[in-house]
């Protein structure tokens, strides 16, 4: 296969100062694109300003023959999320590929997490996507095609104790990227999510000891392919995890009919309901799972009924 490049293509990568960002940044550039190199320089709580990476990012970039430019605004905020998009307008004149990398961490169990701190996550990791995707989307759609990947996480898809702001904030993303590519899909603008696994600052304070290699750059090629022309799919969600890279997504079992329930019918055929070993049905997002997952269940009630 010939290389995968991004001449002429212009992207914007939240928290591309440090960790995963940086990784993603650096291969983009190196295969032609134009980079916004978006950081804040925040501390991971996102409550302290401690550095500028992103300048550095921009001057090892430029160093190597590439083209990028650096934007220190928040993602936190409406209006630095506008200004993010905007820098890429103002250097180039369009944005084609939108990487939300950008997070903060504040640990907290349910009982205990401050109103201050679930807000904080949720600004950075929830509306900070939102907010971009939102400032984003004209642009993309008026040049008729698109690239975004939000980052989720295994917190959204599983949990995690003392982090619901995180898990809560991750699972958020999910759902705005199944949204952003039925909304964009008339316009070649296509949305995944990328749940990574890496070694990064994000996991300061916990025992990595056990952990294979977990560089960010075996996390790097899977956004780098959700981030070209040739991808293909939209609405999905993909991990890169160690090296192994995968696809996850929602199932349904087939569950049980009946013309008329009560609770004790529900306890009798609970088992057949939470069966995971019959048939499943799994309805992609795009581009109509809701409706395909309606379609089934309501063919399935009017079978039934007619008999």
């Amino acid at each position: 296969m010939s290389e995968l490049r991004f001449d002429g293509r212009v992207a914007v990568i939240t928290g591309a100062g440090r960790g995963l960002g940086r990784a993603y940044a650096l291969l983009l550039a190196a295969r032609g694109c134009k980079v916004v190199i978006n950081d804040n320089g925040s501390a991971t709580r996102g409550d302290e300003i401690v550095s500028n990476p992103a300048q550095e990012v921009v001057d090892e970039i430029v160093a190597a023959g590439g083209e990028a430019v650096a934007c220190t605004e928040s993602v936190a905020t409406a209006q630095g999320a506008t200004a993010i998009v905007q820098a890429a307008i103002d250097a180039w004149g369009r944005i084609d590929v939108l990487i939300h990398n950008a997070g903060n961490v504040r640990y907290g169990m349910i009982a205990d997490l401050s109103d201050d701190d679930l807000n904080a996550v949720f600004d950075v990791h929830l509306k900070g996507g939102f907010w971009l995707v939102r400032a984003a989307f004209p642009h993309m759609a008026a040049a008729q095609y698109g690239r975004v990947i939000l980052t989720s996480s295994c917190s959204g898809l599983y949990g995690s104790k003392n982090t619901v702001n995180y898990g809560m904030s991750k699972a958020g993303l999910m759902g705005l990227n199944n949204v952003t590519a039925l909304e964009g899909g008339p316009y070649n603008i296509r949305s995944n999510t990328i749940i990574p696994a890496a070694v990064t600052r994000m996991a300061d304070g916990l025992d990595t000891s056990a952990y294979p290699p977990m560089d960010p750059e075996l996390v790097a090629p899977m956004v780098g392919w959700l981030a070209h022309e040739s991808c293909d799919v939209s609405g999905e969600h993909y991990i890169a995890a160690a090296g192994r890279m995968a696809r996850a997504f929602a199932t349904e079992t087939k569950g049980v009919f009946r013309k008329d329930w009560s609770i004790e019918d529900i306890a009798a055929d609970i088992a057949a309901i939470r069966d995971p070993a019959g048939e499943r049905w799994t309805f992609p997002p795009y581009p109509s799972g809701m409706s395909d997952h309606l379609g089934r269940s309501f063919e399935w009630a009017h079978k039934e009924r007619a008999q």
